[in-house]
């Protein structure tokens, strides 16, 4: 199988990726002026906590990197090691993001505990730094903007990821601030409290990224109203009868699908093949999310036991009916064989020319019919005369 040329799909995905690119070069930047400014500015204002903001901002350059690996690689096409893509390359950096959240989270709920116990200790600030706390806040609250509206134009939970970091930040911009703030106005005990209800939220959605990205590691199915719309699709394809075992997970921002179709019995091997490309085909158009479809036909629910023994094979079926038919009685055509419950109907093709003898036809058919009668697995033996080879 060859894996080098690239479909619509991969096509769309590299300009996905390009995009995703480009809006975290401009995360970059941003992050790298502020963590400058704040540790500089801090150091010089005595402002431990714009210090340990600063440090916080420089994470994010390494949630940056992470985002900018995990894009370009997610982006790869299929190859034989990877024949359903590298999607997960997204949702393992979403759940390590998620996890760095939460630690920042439970980071300031410990950090803000210990300024409540020993606020007599905390130094006196410079102005500047609640300047520079501010100015940080903004930056960071425009870049979640940015970064969030790019994310859902994408459906990338990669750079919802990223972009609510940049959001957890804002927030501990605004702990700094007010905490600043309330220092130079005397009321210390601002800042760790405030701390302590954004470590709180910050530590919350960190978990529930976690948590998504976990359960999509784990092939959770995809929500319950779009699986219904899938199952409409596939059902409403000419030659489906009804549709059960559909199955659905996601891989990044696709969906893949698995879905057991049933259809005639007594259609050819073809046809069937042919009702399932089409229903492929359908719920690719019909719903842009899914990567592929994985169609099985069956003729019934997955019917295949008779009294707890499995159905006899061809070689079996084919074997009995030469030793029912005889030595004299040559086939015209290979039998046909349908399996239909818990029986199985076959279709015999016999030479025009012999089908004449009309005494030698009705003692073959009565054969058949004590056949059927007395075996466990046929239901119906039909002989039929060929009129041309």
């Amino acid at each position: 199988m060859s894996f080098n040329a690239l479909s619509p799909g991969d096509a769309l995905d590299a300009g996905r990726a390009r995009e995703a690119q480009h809006a975290t070069w401009i995360s970059i930047a941003i992050n790298l002026v502020l963590t400058v400014c704040q540790i500089a500015i801090g150091l010089f204002a005595h402002a431990q906590s714009l210090v340990a903001d600063g440090m916080h901002t420089l994470s994010d350059l390494l949630g940056d990197f992470m985002v900018m690996f995990a894009s370009r690689h997610g982006a790869n096409p299929a190859d034989e090691r990877h024949p359903y893509g590298h999607g997960r390359y997204e949702t393992a950096a979403s759940m390590v993001l998620g996890l760095l959240l939460a630690g920042v989270g439970a980071g300031f709920l410990l950090t803000a505990a210990g300024r409540l116990q020993s606020l007599d200790a905390l130094p006196a600030l410079h102005p500047v730094a609640l300047w520079m706390a501010l100015l940080t806040l903004a930056g960071k609250e425009g870049l979640f903007r940015y970064m969030l509206a790019v994310a859902r134009r994408l459906r990338s939970p990669l750079l919802v990821a990223n972009a609510w970091h940049a959001r957890a930040d804002a927030a501990s911009s605004l702990v700094v601030a007010v905490g600043i703030g309330g220092s130079l106005l005397g009321y210390r005990f601002l800042e760790p409290l405030a701390a302590a209800l954004v470590g709180f939220m910050i530590l919350r959605m960190g978990a529930l990224l976690a948590y998504e990205a976990l359960r999509e590691l784990i092939d959770t199915g995809i929500d319950a109203d779009e699986v219904a719309r899938i199952r409409d699709t596939v059902t409403g394809t000419g030659g489906v009868i009804d549709v059960h075992a559909l199955r659905t997970r996601r891989m990044a921002h696709r969906v893949l699908v698995d879905a057991h179709v049933r259809v005639d019995p007594r259609i050819s091997v073809s046809e069937g093949h042919r009702i399932a490309e089409v229903a492929r085909s359908r719920v690719r158009a019909a719903h842009p999310d899914v990567l592929d479809v994985l169609v099985h036909v069956d003729t019934e629910e997955d019917q295949m036991v008779v009294s707890g023994q499995l159905l006899p094979g061809r070689a079996a079926l084919v074997a009995e009916l030469d030793a029912l038919l005889g030595d004299d009685v040559p086939q015209a055509a290979p039998a046909v064989l349908h399996y239909v419950g818990d029986r199985i109907e076959a279709e015999v093709f016999l030479p025009f020319e012999w089908c004449g003898d009309v005494a030698r036809l009705e003692d073959l058919q009565q054969r058949v019919r004590r056949r059927v009668a007395a075996s466990p697995h046929w239901g119906a033996i039909a002989l039929m005369c060929r009129i041309a080879p």
